[in-house]
């Protein structure tokens, strides 16, 4: 089984003392390419940083809604600008997170507009972060189809209504091991996604999927999504694999390596 994991936290603080070991596991599990997020400009550095060290790796600058209570467009916009002119592949995490609300609901939205107008100006599509925001992130979309900008919902578990209104602008969905998870009760959703806008992840170091919920997580463990999400859709897990990493590929613009060289 030959996979992308299109959400991993790797820049994260929880790899440090054994980062070569957990990409050397992905690898072995079939990874054709990990996607690590950079979910503020610091974290965003050091993905790059990363990406330049292994191979495997492709990367993302944006900055996280709870990271936007210090959000100065002025400041920070140019700075991430510049952070992509590094080779990085979509602008993200950003998007609306009113759960936790670590930062207020104007500024999560003002650095969310942000950055899907840098989006726009750098024909980049956006990783979205969404959660207990339906409302206001619909809104966000529909701006961003004027824009001509496209996205992926990442470790989605949002309505049925806001995936078909992001599936109607040519976005994707991206599903992470919740799915596993007992109380996932939502199976409608996971058969709603058409076959050429769905992505799989990992959302590592977070959401570890049975059977290894409970510990860290990691981006070989994705098979276990993989294989929850093909059973689901009555198709082989190879041929959601593949299916998946194509999207994945489409997505972010890259290609893999073909495993036969």
């Amino acid at each position: 089984m030959r996979f992308i994991d299109s959400h991993s936290h790797l820049a994260d603080a929880a790899f440090d003392a054994d980062r070569d070991e957990v990409i050397e596991r992905a690898a072995a599990a079939g990874a054709a390419a990990i996607v690590c997020i950079g979910a503020s400009l610091r974290d965003a550095e050091r993905a790059r940083e990363l990406a330049e060290r292994y191979p495997l790796l492709r990367w993302t600058a944006g900055i996280h809604p709870q990271d936007a209570s210090s959000f100065d467009a002025a400041l920070q916009i140019p700075a991430l600008g510049a952070l992509l002119e590094n080779g990085a592949v979509a602008i993200g995490e950003c998007g609306l997170d009113y759960h936790y609300e670590n930062a207020s609901r104007e500024r999560q939205r003002e650095a969310f507009v942000a950055q899907l107008q840098l989006a726009a100006e750098r024909d980049l599509p956006v990783v979205v972060h969404t959660r207990d925001a339906e409302g206001d992130t619909t809104l966000m979309l529909d701006q961003a189809a004027r824009d001509g900008v496209i996205g992926v919902l990442h470790c989605y578990t949002g309505s049925a209504a806001l995936a078909e209104r992001a599936l109607t602008y040519g976005w994707y969905v991206s599903f992470s091991g919740i799915i596993t998870f007992r109380n996932w009760t939502d199976i409608a959703l996971l058969k709603l996604v058409p076959d050429d806008r769905l992505l799989v992840e990992s959302d590592a170091p977070y959401l570890a999927p049975v059977p290894r919920r409970g510990k860290r997580n990691e981006p070989a463990w994705v098979v276990h999504t993989i294989e929850r999400l093909a059973e689901v859709r009555a198709v082989s897990a190879q041929l959601l694999a593949d299916r998946c990493r194509e999207n994945t590929e489409r997505f972010f613009s890259f290609r893999t390596p073909s495993p036969n060289g």
